[in-house]
């Protein structure tokens, strides 16, 4: 049976990627208006409840209004915005989080999309707490780097003009009070607010997430092989979600934020001074794929119930 499908919001930046990652593909017809029709609060409600499957790719406001649109008890909802990632009665939309993920996916009528800087920071956060190397109570410091394509048209805009062409790079939410940090926070399984400072460089896509850990502070006092071990086990089997060989890691002087652009892949490398007792866990991805679009068409899968891997990159495994 063909599933129809409404990307609300599709000619931005996440929709014109899931857009991408649908084309040629059987079993899906795509409700598509033009652009006079997108904001017609009327064309919108029947397109959103003409669907089987809806993304939504807006503003939170906008996403907010979507869901309250659609009156049809069996239309299913996945939001990339962050409207809803700490909502009741939404699914968090990461496979690879715990073991019952995957079949809460499918049977959901309500997944969140998790945000691109959340996803890597809860990929490592939440198997060292569950697996008892990080306290839920600790004081955990995130750092992250992202391309600019993320940020939203503004943002796009200042990184592509040719007249502010010195400007590299820069920080921001030094309110600290970051969106994604509820999020991270939840879905992390931490008792205490982490404080999370965001930065974005001068390239169009791609992502670091950092975790620092003071090794010899915590209280089991873990080792870089239990840090990495820890991880390793949690996500074995995985396709999308990789642990790079310590070893490897350990050899490498340099990690290159656009090394996964164009994959669904997630890459976790934990490095560190095993003298000092000190180690940075790293979370690699592309923004857009595996932290935004990517994400959503698996999630999509999962809710259809086909392939896992239909319309995505097919990961090579690296020893």
């Amino acid at each position: 049976m063909r599933a129809r499908l409404f990307i609300d919001g599709e000619a931005g930046t996440t929709g014109l990627q899931i857009r991408r990652r649908l084309e040629r593909r059987d079993g899906l017809d795509v409700i598509r208006l033009d652009a006079a029709r997108r904001k017609d609060p009327d064309a919108r409600r029947k397109a959103l409840n003409a669907a089987d499957i809806v993304i939504l790719c807006l503003p939170d406001a906008a996403a907010k209004e979507a869901v309250s649109l659609i009156e049809t008890e069996t239309v299913r909802v996945i939001d990339a915005s962050s409207a809803h990632r700490v909502a009741p009665g939404w699914t968090y939309g990461f496979p690879e989080y715990g073991a019952d993920s995957r079949a809460a996916i499918r049977a959901s009528g309500r997944v969140t999309n998790p945000g691109c800087y959340a996803l890597g920071a809860v990929s490592m956060l939440h198997p060292l707490v569950a697996g008892g190397l990080l306290p839920p109570a600790w004081p955990v410091t995130i750092n992250a780097v992202s391309g600019y394509s993320g940020g939203g048209k503004a943002l796009i805009a200042a990184f592509e003009d040719p007249d502010r062409a010195d400007e590299a790079f820069r920080i921001y939410g030094l309110e600290l009070s970051h969106k994604h940090v509820p999020e991270i926070q939840t879905w992390g399984r931490l008792i205490r607010r982490p404080l999370f400072v965001p930065g974005v460089g001068r390239f169009a896509q791609g992502m670091l997430v950092q975790l620092p850990l003071q090794l010899w502070a915590l209280p089991s006092r873990p080792t870089l092989e239990d840090v990495h071990r820890t991880l390793d086990t949690h996500y074995a089997g995985q396709d999308y979600v990789t642990v790079a060989p310590l070893s490897r890691t350990l050899a490498m002087s340099e990690l290159d934020p656009q090394a996964l652009n164009g994959t669904n892949e997630l890459r976790l490398h934990v490095f560190g001074n095993p003298d000092a007792g000190q180690a940075v866990v790293v979370a690699l991805l592309d923004n857009l794929g595996k932290g935004a679009s990517g994400q959503a068409v698996q999630n999509l899968n999962l809710m259809l119930g086909l392939p896992e891997a239909e319309g995505l990159d097919r990961p090579v495994r690296t020893a």
